[in-house]
């Protein structure tokens, strides 16, 4: 039985209003609720009511409505989120029905605008087109909105090549609970003031971000990590001078805590037109990221990582079995890929950095693809990942909990050792794999989240594992 929120006690009228004004979808009955309750993470918060926008009016009138009851909302992306930023005891808007459309597209100037709802796959298809793309694509690129994806600063695999999504975002169409709709940019320093003296709401706003980034200024340049996949908190530091006041970019991130997105101005970035893939095979996932260095140097759009228990699970799945064929030799895999204007381009690229590996200490088993169709078999592999390490048949049941740890990717491989002596001494089990190009690691562990005990091993291991990532 669905436990009702503590809002409930208003939900009745709250459901009322919105349906007299909202030309979009009202949903309160429980199975809406239940379908809204959880995303890909292990938690779970009913929500109040969902409420399907069919346009930015009814996401306005929604706010509104939501403000005068003092009704929590949470505008929701392709629920694909590990960490329970999908869910909340709130007003749910999933924009992804309706609102999901590309309002411009401009090749010459390399941008796209576009509503929250638009799934990834859709902007990039179209962008492709001109041998241009959106650079951050998760594995759930085919399901996730942009929307969602500005909301948790998602990356994925190609943002070696063109950065997370901060960095991709030019200029958003914003509005706050108390109903104020801004577009926010980045801001000169005559800007800024101007912005500042003219007073209002906006300038009221802009003087508290403007105060918070000169008192932290020096704290914000000292503290915050220099490392690529820094996605975690506020980006405060795209408020810094250097980074020309980007109000934008500091949003990004913020997980409709701030703000909710109306519309989002996106960079665009060469697309290469030809790719080759090369894989290389190691005695274990650790050795092969000691080399991830050495292989960055050759610029590649691309630098996954694989273990041998992640291929070992979709073995057990019968997950691609004909794929783990191509693999080459090892027990541990770095997925590497160029791109070029023509195949000679992409190939030549991969064929040097072959070469400077047969000089290295360890020399991995290489193999560079010259099909399409196997090069996107090898991709499925990776892109299997979450579901290969899902209920595995005869393994205990592994869960989220240690998602996107992300280091400098020159420490990929001591911290990946010692990430798995911590779980041996926990009496844990995980595949390591993900974008560790960029030092970012996926897995899923099995954790005991059902006994007190469990729960408090749970949280044992945790701060132990944030203080070998902060190390």
């Amino acid at each position: 039985m669905l436990r009702n929120p503590p809002q409930a006690a208003y939900a009745k009228d709250l459901e009322r209003e919105l349906r007299l004004h909202i030309r979009g979808e009202v949903r309160f009955d429980n199975g809406s609720r239940a379908l809204y309750a959880t995303d890909a993470s292990n938690y779970r918060q009913v929500p109040i009511g969902v409420v399907i926008p069919l346009d930015a009016e009814d996401v306005i009138e929604t706010v509104s409505i939501a403000r005068r009851f003092g009704a929590p909302i949470l505008a929701r992306g392709g629920g694909t989120s590990l960490a329970g930023q999908c869910c909340n005891a709130a007003i749910v808007m999933d924009m992804s029905k309706y609102m999901h459309h590309i309002v411009e597209l401009d090749p010459a100037r390399k941008f796209a605008r576009v509503q929250p709802g638009i799934v990834l796959d859709d902007v990039r298809n179209a962008a492709n087109e001109h041998d241009l793309t959106f650079a951050p694509d998760p594995a759930t690129h085919n399901h996730c909105t942009l929307g969602g994806m500005i909301g948790n600063n998602s990356c994925g695999v190609h943002s070696i090549m063109g950065g997370r999504t901060l960095e991709n975002v030019d200029e958003l169409d914003i509005l706050l609970y108390d109903g104020s709709r801004l577009r926010v940019g980045a801001t000169s320093d005559a800007e800024l003031e101007r912005i500042i003296n003219e007073g209002g709401r906006r300038g009221e706003i802009y003087a508290g971000l403007k105060r918070i980034r000169d008192r932290y200024a020096d704290l914000i340049r000292t503290r915050y990590p220099k490392i690529p996949r820094r996605v975690s908190g506020y980006s405060l530091d795209q408020l810094l001078p250097e980074n020309n006041f980007h109000v934008a970019r500091a949003l990004v991130g913020t997980e409709s805590t701030c703000v909710l997105v109306l519309e989002a101005r996106l960079r665009l970035v060469h697309w290469p037109p030809v790719r080759s893939l090369l894989v290389l095979g190691y005695p274990d996932i650790f050795t092969g990221a000691d080399q991830i260095p050495e292989i960055l140097q050759h610029q590649p759009i691309a630098l996954e990582g694989i273990d041998e228990v992640l291929v070992n699970d979709m073995k057990k799945k019968k997950l691609h079995p004909e794929n783990l064929d191509l693999l080459p030799d090892g027990n541990g895999w770095l997925i590497v890929e160029f791109g070029g204007e023509s195949k000679e381009d992409a190939d030549s690229q991969a064929e040097r950095l072959m070469q400077d590996l047969r000089g290295m200490k360890v020399v991995p088993a290489m193999k560079l693809y010259d099909d399409p169709y196997q090069e996107n078999l090898v991709w499925k592999i990776r892109e299997s990942g979450l579901g290969a390490t899902a209920r595995v048949p005869g393994e205990p049941e592994t869960w989220e909990g240690w998602e996107d740890s992300a280091v400098s990717p020159e420490h990929v491989g001591d911290y990946l050792r010692e990430f798995r002596k911590l779980l041996d001494r926990y009496h844990y089990k995980g595949a390591l794999y993900g974008h560790l190009g960029q030092g970012c690691l996926h897995t899923r562990i099995n954790f005991d989240l059902v006994t007190a005990n469990g729960v408090r091993t749970f949280r044992s291991f945790i701060e132990e594992a944030s203080d070998l990532v902060l190390k």
